[in-house]
């Protein structure tokens, strides 16, 4: 048996957590060699004291120094800032990444250890919806391997055939079909929507996740980010991408074949199922999660996104099609916007208000290498940060 040499980029959050349980129920397959931390260091002081890394990684130099002291008692050396991430990410004795750091800020490292030729367990939208065809080109000159952690695109991945490679019309897949809850906002009237608070978005009926990443499950910005990475994860097209509600979040997603057959991946809703099968891949190992009961499930139901009630989901259809940089301005938009809808300085009905107008806003751009994904970062922050001041003024 291979003992895999991990680093987790985003320890702390809820895939990084989860990851670090899954691998404490193995300790012979796996070993610890960073772990990095961006907020709530007190878990990463406790996470560091119990895998022993060689490094951890903190966002200042002030929090290395605090966290250099809390642990002089171990063999762990602390590491500060961007350049520290990227280096983690591309130590000559990790072998796998785990790329889970949520936004913009997950891009560098996780495209450096693609360039390193890693494992990459991609947990990080941002990557592919900002660069999606730098990243891509980079995976296929370094021959990374590249799993998806995603329940939606891991479930994918597991409903093609194993030899998949290139276009999807070659294998007979004629639809992918992304599988979302619908949030916490799927059947409250749309005039409520107007006095949604942040906790309230916050408050996903299936999955726990950050509060970042669970205003996007509300909004289906989630899902809309997840229709831009599967078109590069799997070289579909637009078209072939559909979204189905479904509420009891057990079909995690499906392929659809030509020959009319469907293959769908099921499973209760705990990220530790595909953060398993992408550590193990292609073997399988036990990731603590309680078995599918049906029985217990009873029905499974489907409906249509309301694009009316999740305009965000139209907004990334639109960046999609549109091409170029228009998904690296949806994107720097989203988190604006939902940065300022957390703080209270912007109401929810705002959120794709503030996205549209960066839309509008920024000419269209090619964005085929990073110095043109960064000015369309720069560009999405700048006009939705503008479009908020006029909200606010």
């Amino acid at each position: 048996m291979v003992t895999r040499r991990l680093t987790v980029l985003g320890a702390t959050g809820s895939i990084g957590t989860s990851t670090l349980d899954v691998v404490s129920r193995h300790p012979d397959r796996y070993q610890v060699v960073a772990l990095t931390g961006h907020q709530r260091l007190d878990l990463l002081e406790q996470q560091c004291r119990r895998h022993r890394p060689r490094y951890a990684v903190v966002a200042d130099p002030g929090a290395a120094v605090r966290m250099a002291r809390a642990l002089a008692d171990t063999d762990t050396e602390v590491l500060a800032g961007p350049d520290a991430l990227v280096q983690v990410a591309t130590l000559a004795e990790v072998d796998t990444v785990m790329a889970a750091i949520v936004g913009a800020a997950g891009l560098a490292p996780t495209l450096a250890a693609v360039r390193a030729g890693k494992r990459v367990l991609l947990a990080n939208k941002e990557a592919l919806v900002m660069a999606g065809a730098v990243f891509m080109a980079e995976v296929a000159a370094s021959g990374a391997i590249l799993l998806p952690i995603d329940s939606e695109h891991n479930a994918v991945f597991q409903s093609l055939p194993r030899e998949f490679r290139g276009k999807l019309s070659t294998i007979g897949v004629s639809r992918i079909l992304l599988t979302a809850s619908g949030g916490p906002f799927r059947t409250v009237p749309l005039e409520r929507l107007a006095t949604v608070t942040p906790d309230e978005a916050c408050a996903h009926p299936n999955w726990v996740m950050g509060r970042k990443i669970s205003v996007d499950s509300a909004t289906m910005m989630t899902k809309g980010l997840e229709v831009i990475e599967a078109h590069w994860l799997f070289n579909a097209r637009p078209e072939q991408i559909q979204v189905v509600i479904h509420p009891q979040s057990i079909i995690h997603s499906l392929v659809q074949y030509v020959d009319g057959s469907v293959i769908a991946e099921l499973g209760n809703p705990d990220m530790r199922t595909p953060i398993a099968h992408a550590l193990a891949y292609p073997d399988r190992i036990d990731a603590g999660v309680a078995p599918l009961d049906l029985f217990a499930v009873a029905r499974l139901t489907f409906e249509p996104p309301d694009l009316e009630r999740f305009p965000c989901l139209a907004l990334a259809y639109r960046a999609l099609a549109a091409g170029g940089n228009a998904p690296a301005v949806l994107n720097a938009a989203n988190e604006v916007a939902v940065d300022a809808f957390l703080a209270g300085r912007l109401p929810y009905l705002g959120i794709p208000r503030v996205i549209a107008a960066a839309l509008d806003g920024v000419p269209s751009a090619a964005a085929d290498d990073l110095d043109g994904v960064t000015a369309a970062d720069a560009a999405g922050r700048r006009v939705a940060g503008q479009a908020l001041a006029r909200w606010l003024s």
